[in-house]
C-alpha cells in the first residue's frame, strides 16, 4: 500500500517539531541553571556583607528569675525550684523614618542589589508596667536584672553605627538583645527605670543589607516613612503602605499600623522569631510562626533570566506559526519545501533564545533582544529567499518573522495583559489561515500529491 505523501510529510514535520521542542527544553534548562547561579551569587553577597534585614524594636526587656520551695518526700528537706523568664514592654508609639541608598554589587556575571539605610527611630512608652514582675508560685522569690532597651535585627553584621539616647543622654550600646527568641541585635542597660513613669528613647541606626528591608510593627501605634532613589520597589509583608509614590527618580512610602491590626506586640512577648525575608517560597506555617512585618524589596523589573524563561515558553508557538506560514506558501505557490529546510528554519528560531540569553548577561535586555531578533530575522530572510524562490517572498517571510519578534517583546513587556495579547494574536493568525485557504479543495490537494 502506497503512503499518502502529504501524510508522510506531516509525520516528518511532527518529528522535526518534537526535536525542536527538545532543543528548547535544553535551552530552558540552561536558563534555570543560570537563575540558580544568580541566587547563589545573591547568597554569596549576603554571606560576605549582610542579608535581608528585619528590624524589631526598640523594646524594653527585663530578665528575671523566680525561686520557690517544693516540699520534699517524707523525711527529706524541701527542694528549691526555679524558672527564668523575660518581661517585654513594647512602645506605645513607634516612629521610623529614613532613606535607603541602593548599591548594585557584582559577583561574576551576576548583579545583586544591596543597600545602606540611615534610620531614625523614636519610641515612647506611657508607662512600661509590663516590666513589673509577679511571682507565679506560693512563697516565690523574684530576682530581676536592670531593665534594658533592645533592638533585634535579622543580621547584626549589617550594623555600621548605632546611637541610642534617653532624654538626650547617650547610652552605652552592647551587642545582643538578651532575649532568647531575638538574639541578634543590640541593647543598652537602663538603670533606675521606673515602670510607672513615661519613657522616650531615640535610635539612629546606620544599617546595610541585601535586597529587602522590613520593620516589625511591635507598638501600640507604628508609623514608618521610607524613601529611596531606587525606582523599582516591591512592597511586601503583611501590610502595604497607606501612601506611596514611585517614579524614575525613586520612591517614597508611608505605613501606619495599629496594635488592633497586628498581633506583633503579643507575638514578641510570646517569643516568636523575626521573619526570614530572604526565604523564597516559604511555607504558610513558617510565615505564621514569625512576627508580622512591613517590608520593601529593591527588585529588577527586567531580570534577563526571568525574561528569557518567559520568552522560551512562547518558543513552540513561534515555531508552529512559522511552519504554518511556510506550509501556506507551499500550498498557495506550489513551491516545495523539504523537511530539512523546515528543521533549519526551526533551529534558527530556537537558537534565537540561546543568543538572547547569552547577550542579556552582558548587555541591557532591550539591546540584547534587538540584536538577537535582528540577527535571526536577517538570517531567515536570506534563507527564505532561496527556500521560497525569490527575494520578494523572502522579504515577506522576514517581515513576518520581525512581526512575530515584535509581538513576543510586547508579550514580555506587558505581563498583566500578556494572555489577552497572545489570545488575540493566535486568533488573528487562525483567521488569516482560514481566509487564505477558504477556496482550497483539500481532497483534490491530497490526490494531486499522490
Amino acid at each position: 500500500m502506497k503512503l499518502n505523501p502529504t501524510a508522510s510529510k506531516l509525520a516528518i514535520l511532527a518529528l522535526v517539531t518534537a526535536l525542536l521542542c527538545a532543543v528548547l527544553a535544553q535551552i530552558g534548562g540552561l536558563v534555570s541553571e543560570r537563575q540558580w547561579r544568580q541566587r547563589e551569587a545573591a547568597r554569596g553577597v549576603a554571606q560576605s556583607l549582610a542579608g535581608a534585614q528585619a528590624l524589631a524594636g526598640p523594646l524594653l526587656v527585663r530578665a528575671c528569675k523566680e525561686s520557690w520551695p517544693v516540699a520534699g518526700a517524707e523525711g527529706r528537706k524541701d527542694v528549691i525550684e526555679s524558672r527564668d523568664f523575660w518581661l517585654v514592654a513594647a512602645p506605645s508609639r513607634l516612629r521610623v523614618s529614613g532613606g535607603i541608598s541602593p548599591e548594585v554589587r557584582q559577583r561574576g556575571l551576576f548583579q545583586v542589589n544591596t543597600y545602606t539605610s540611615q534610620l531614625d527611630v523614636e519610641a515612647q512608652w506611657d508607662a512600661p508596667t509590663a516590666l513589673q514582675p509577679r511571682a507565679e508560685h506560693a512563697n516565690g522569690r523574684l530576682a530581676c536584672e536592670e531593665p534594658a532597651v533592645a533592638v533585634a535585627l535579622s543580621d547584626p553584621r549589617g550594623i555600621r553605627t548605632a546611637a541610642l539616647r534617653r532624654d538626650g543622654q547617650a547610652l552605652a550600646v552592647r551587642p545582643g538583645t538578651t532575649l532568647p527568641a531575638l538574639r541578634g541585635g543590640l541593647h543598652a542597660v537602663l538603670p533606675g527605670l521606673r515602670p510607672d513613669a513615661p519613657l522616650a528613647l531615640s535610635l539612629r541606626l546606620n544599617l546595610v543589607g541585601s535586597q529587602k528591608l522590613g520593620i516589625v510593627p511591635a507598638a501600640g501605634d507604628t508609623q514608618v516613612a521610607l524613601q529611596s532613589s531606587w525606582p523599582h520597589p516591591s512592597f511586601t509583608g503583611q501590610f502595604l503602605p497607606v501612601e506611596h509614590a514611585v517614579g524614575a527618580s525613586g520612591f517614597s512610602a508611608r505605613w501606619q499600623v495599629s496594635s488592633l491590626a497586628s498581633g506583633a506586640v503579643a507575638d514578641v512577648q510570646a517569643g516568636r522569631p523575626l521573619p526570614d525575608l530572604a526565604a523564597e517560597g516559604g511555607t504558610a506555617a513558617a510565615a505564621a510562626a514569625a512576627l508580622d512585618v512591613l517590608a520593601v524589596e529593591l527588585i529588577d523589573p527586567v531580570n534577563p533570566y526571568l525574561m528569557s524563561e518567559r520568552a522560551i515558553k512562547y518558543g513552540l508557538v513561534f515555531i508552529a506559526l512559522t511552519f504554518v506560514t511556510v506550509g501556506l506558501t507551499e500550498l498557495l505557490t506550489g513551491r516545495r519545501v523539504h523537511p530539512v529546510q523546515y528543521l533549519l528554519v526551526g533551529l534558527a528560531l530556537a537558537l534565537f533564545f540561546l543568543l538572547l540569553l547569552s547577550l542579556s548577561e552582558h548587555l541591557p535586555f532591550v539591546r540584547a533582544y534587538l540584536i538577537a531578533a535582528g540577527a535571526a530575522a536577517l538570517v531567515l530572510t536570506s534563507y527564505a529567499a532561496a527556500m521560497l524562490g525569490g527575494w520578494r517572498r523572502g522579504a515577506a517571510f522576514g517581515a513576518g518573522i520581525a512581526l512575530l519578534y515584535g509581538a513576543l517583546y510586547l508579550l514580555l513587556s506587558r505581563e498583566q495583559t500578556a494572555l489577552l495579547i497572545g489570545a488575540v494574536l493566535l486568533f488573528a493568525v487562525l483567521a488569516a489561515v482560514m481566509v487564505l485557504t477558504r477556496r482550497l479543495d483539500w481532497y483534490r490537494l491530497g490526490q494531486a500529491a499522490e
